[in-house]
């Protein structure tokens, strides 16, 4: 049985966790006035910050996903947005709660999801890279720790709102729709 996500969780984390209405606000601001990659105008409730729906939690299965990073930590010299194409994600249920795993990429990260309430539901994961293997093990290596907000935005869609992660965005978003 999981254990209550905030006594878990990293100081590092707590802050970025604290600080996500700022990570949205500034990430949609860099997004909307610089050149990106992609179609910012096709992505509708993705990128719209009050979006969530009740009933969050997701059935276990296959998923397609495609990451959505907002904003740019090198400001202005970077791409205030870029929109990936869709890779291969899954939430299964482990005797520990739901995981979620994005299977395919070069960034492929994953992490239990905690119940937070009707709306909202809080992952701590870690993040693989390249040929890594798959990540598994939150607080072993804080650069490569996750925090994130799984929220369901449509009848069979969700996303996980990753606030001010380690490398190049200010908001890293995660859509996931049934395979």
């Amino acid at each position: 049985m999981l254990r209550d996500w905030r006594s878990i969780i990293t100081a590092s984390d707590r802050d970025r966790y604290s600080r996500r209405d700022a990570a949205w606000r500034l990430a949609l601001e860099q997004a909307r006035r610089q050149t990106g990659s992609g179609d910012l105008s096709s992505l509708g409730a993705l990128i719209e910050p009050g979006a969530a729906q009740r009933g969050v939690a997701p059935p276990p299965g296959d998923y397609r996903c495609r990451t959505v990073k907002l904003g740019s930590q090198g400001g202005e010299a970077g791409l205030g947005y870029v929109v990936y194409g869709w890779f291969d994600c899954r939430i299964e249920a482990t005797p520990r709660g739901l995981k979620f795993s994005k299977l395919t990429g070069s960034q492929r990260p994953s992490g239990l999801l905690f119940p937070e309430n009707d709306r909202q539901m809080v992952m701590l994961g870690s993040m693989a890279l390249a040929a890594e293997p798959p990540a598994n093990s939150y607080g072993q290596r804080p650069d490569r720790d996750i925090v994130a907000v799984l929220e369901r935005i449509g009848s069979a869609r969700w996303r996980l709102v990753i606030p001010w992660p380690q490398v190049e965005s200010n908001l890293d978003l995660i859509e996931l729709v049934p395979a």
